[in-house]
């Protein structure tokens, strides 16, 4: 399986945030992780990115035991992420942004960089053109001289998907791509989720608005209170008694 993660065990000050959660995601496909609020799905995509460590339980990538690595470890490793809190810098320029991604890709002594010898300024090139192409298939082309802070909300969400991008992933984490997105920035996004899909990239992502996930997912997996509701095909999940108890409106 290229992500797997078995047996975890988070808690948080004697608060069980996740409890014995296993779930897979195979390769080149969709999964979708939802949830209430609460639910542990931000604390699941810690601990599989690095940021955290599960108290129990393994998680392995590629078949690799990457439990407890360092965050840059796994990213090396080809695990991306974006937040769902916006992570961009305002005061750097569209493409700037995008390049930052690229930081653990981008190899260069001290000496070279300092003295801006013919390699570096190649690989300059190359990562300026590569990341010019990222912008293109999300549809920001057009706005690669502006600063980030210009771009509109909806924009720099789709920012921040290119910056997770520039670093090559061969996963890449989403925690709530669509939040604060209108119906047809949602439905935007959905298309160029699909598209990297197309290209090859296994993506995980976070998300409340389920009908996109219904639409793109593959698989769908529902947390609530730590504990995993259901996995499984998206016309299954919707119709899981547990998962429409935990959506139910609360009198």
């Amino acid at each position: 399986m290229f992500l797997s993660v078995e047996e975890i065990v988070k808690h948080y000050d004697g608060v069980m945030a996740l409890n014995r959660i296993s779930l897979q995601v195979r390769k080149g496909t969709v999964k979708g992780l939802m949830g209430p609020n609460g639910a542990g799905k931000s604390t699941l995509f810690h601990l599989i990115s690095g940021m955290e460590r599960p108290d129990s339980g393994k998680i392995f990538f590629k078949k690799r035991d990457i439990t407890g690595l360092q965050t840059y470890e796994i990213s090396r490793l080809g695990v991306g992420r974006t937040f769902q809190t916006l992570q961009i810098f305002g005061n750097m320029t569209v493409v700037e942004n995008v390049l930052t991604g690229m930081h653990s890709r981008i190899r260069g002594g001290f000496l070279s960089s300092g003295l801006y010898l013919p390699q570096i300024k190649k690989s300059e090139e190359i990562a300026i053109k590569e990341a010019k192409e990222i912008l293109e298939l999300l549809g920001l082309f057009g706005r690669w001289k502006w600063f980030a802070s210009q771009l509109s909300y909806g924009e720099q969400r789709r920012l921040e998907i290119a910056r997770g991008l520039a670093a090559k992933p061969d996963l890449l984490l989403l925690d709530e791509p669509a939040a604060g997105l209108t119906y047809p920035e949602a439905k935007q996004l959905a298309q160029t989720l699909s598209r990297l899909k197309e290209a090859g990239l296994t993506l995980f992502l976070i998300e409340h608005h389920m009908g996109m996930v219904m639409e793109i997912a593959d698989e769908v997996a529902v947390l609530n209170n730590g504990e995993l509701l259901a996995e499984g095909p998206p016309d299954m999940v919707k119709k899981d008694p547990g998962v429409i108890e935990a959506y139910a409106p609360r009198r």
